[in-house]
């Protein structure tokens, strides 16, 4: 792996750090914002729309723009400048200017998730394995520091304003750091025609997916402080402490959600945290303990964490360039955190914030449900030649038997056909066989065919694969000429043809690879 693209990894993942950490401050101190200015629970809510509105225009423009330029443009531009927005809610001094402020911080703030989700895509095409959650876990760090930051600054009577001011102030040269790391995107698009590009089905159905995710996360984001403080009756500081706890539980499931993803399935993997959401915050919301509260919150960040990154990894996934793709998802993610501030708000106007909080069971369980209709992934095909599995039909209309790969016999140390499995013709094309090398590098990493004399391969027993000439292939006991010269380099005919015909230690001809068929007496396991 090289060290550029170890680097490109950890500033993603620093970059969902710091993402966390201004996000979460703002987050933490929500309730002494509602202190500072003395509006009501609805009225904050409107403010979170502003935030959430915010947004949501800008990852819908990012569509166009993420196509043109890339990820780590709109990264090195979105991230100070989203610190900056977060000063400007720090120093509003009166209620409209936080709602034109929060709108302000959400455009900027859409503009970094879009943008460093792609960023994370495009390292993880370069990896060639799943890596979202991990960087997502960066987020959780980011907002647990937020969390505790907040706590911190509690105790000592920080006011909110200064609170975000000093968070801010370090964010800003964080981000141009952070800058230098980037990598560029794969397959970006000459102009914004990708951006307008119809988007394919699998994007929308992982944005409602993405939607109801973003609002469980909004929901606990924005009001487990009021719900542990006015409702369950926590003091100020405890009920701080919730967030980050949440937080702590997404940590370690995202920790572990690249190896889950990798072992049971992306697919089933949603279906089963929708339902375990739906069951914690049915445990949250029908306690009056505090610590069963805040246990709760565990509960919940390790079951919903693993559920909007897989989303937005797999919409990546799903299209040439990342960026329009992840765009679209997060957007309808977004609307998610658009429309949860208001209908909890206003349901808690009108029953009472527990009784509003029960949406969040229904989204757990719709996200169980929509990730059923979801595509089964095909198996990917493996590293290994061993485990590929790819055959030709031969001229009866039956499957030929697998050309066979190489071991060493212990009674003669000489190398025996066993197991390699090649790729058909007609996915390789014509002209020259680019699985050659790779063969090569298979046979060479068991062994060498011995040879005695001067490039003459020493026959062996009978049944076994053979090298009898230096200038012949055997293809189903049809010499097939080729070149005379030995080369080291190339013993792919001796691994690949069996029976009558012969093969020499030189260059294989490629047809002679695809066309060998076993004799009833060849050596090793035998397909069919």
């Amino acid at each position: 792996m090289s060290r550029a693209l170890r680097t490109a990894r950890y500033g993603v993942i620093l970059t969902f750090v710091l993402a966390g950490l201004v996000c979460g401050t703002y987050t933490v101190r929500i309730p002494a914002l509602t202190d500072k200015l003395g509006i009501s629970e609805a009225s904050m809510g409107v403010v979170l729309l502003a935030w959430g509105l915010g947004a949501l225009v800008a990852m819908q423009a990012m569509r166009g723009v993420m196509a043109r330029v890339g990820s780590g443009a709109v990264l090195r531009i979105g991230a100070p400048l989203c610190a900056v927005s977060l000063l400007a809610v720090a120093a509003a001094p009166s209620y409209p200017l936080v709602v034109a402020a929060s709108a302000l911080f959400g455009m900027f703030f859409g503009t970094v998730d879009v943008a460093m989700n792609a960023q994370g895509a495009t390292v993880e095409r370069a990896y060639g394995r799943p890596l979202m959650n991990g960087m997502h876990a960066g987020w959780c760090v980011g907002a647990m520091s937020a969390g505790v930051l907040g706590t911190v600054a509690i105790s000592f009577g920080m006011s909110f304003t200064a609170n975000l001011a000093l968070v801010a102030a370090a964010a800003i040269p964080a981000s141009f750091l952070l800058s230098r790391t980037y990598l560029p995107d794969l397959a970006a698009a000459p102009s914004a025609e990708e951006g307008r590009r119809r988007l394919p089905p699998v994007v929308y159905l992982l944005g409602v997916i993405a939607f109801a995710a973003f609002m469980v996360e909004g929901a606990v984001a924005d009001w487990n402080g009021l719900y542990l403080r006015d409702t369950i009756g926590a003091p100020e500081a405890v009920a701080a402490i919730g967030y980050p706890i949440f937080e702590a539980g997404m940590l370690v499931s995202r920790l572990a959600g690249d190896r889950l993803r990798s072992r049971v399935g992306a697919r089933r993997l949603i279906m089963a945290s929708g339902l375990a959401t739906a069951a914690a915050f049915a445990v949250v919301l029908t306690t009056s303990s505090i610590v069963i509260a805040i246990a709760g919150m565990v509960l919940i960040g390790l079951s919903v964490a693993t559920i909007s990154p897989m989303a937005l990894s797999l919409a990546g996934a799903a299209t040439r360039t990342p960026g329009p793709a992840i765009a679209q998802t997060g957007a309808m993610g977004y609307a998610g955190l658009l429309l949860g501030p208001v209908v909890i708000g206003m349901l808690t106007h009108t029953t009472s914030l527990r009784t509003a909080l029960t949406i969040t069971i229904a989204l757990g369980l719709a996200t169980a449900l929509t990730a059923h209709f979801l595509p089964t992934p095909s198996p990917r095909p493996t590293s290994s030649l061993r485990r590929t599995r790819l055959r030709r039909p031969t001229d009866h209309g039956t499957p030929a038997p697998q050309p066979t790969g190489v071991t060493a016999s212990r009674s003669t140390g000489v190398l025996t056909p066993k197991a390699l499995v090649l790729p058909t013709p007609k996915a390789l094309g014509t002209g020259t066989s680019p699985v050659t090398s790779a063969v090569t590098a298979r046979v060479l990493s068991a062994g060498t065919l011995q040879a005695t004399g001067a490039g003459t391969p020493q026959p062996i027993s009978a049944g076994t694969s053979q090298p009898t000439g230096a200038g012949t292939a055997g293809v189903g006991g049809v010499p097939t000429p080729r070149p005379g010269s030995a080369k080291r380099g190339h013993a792919l005919a001796g691994a690949c043809s069996v029976g009558a015909g012969s093969a020499g230690r030189g260059t294989a001809n490629t047809a002679a690879s695809y066309g060998a068929h076993p004799a009833s007496g060849a050596s090793g396991p035998r397909h069919h």
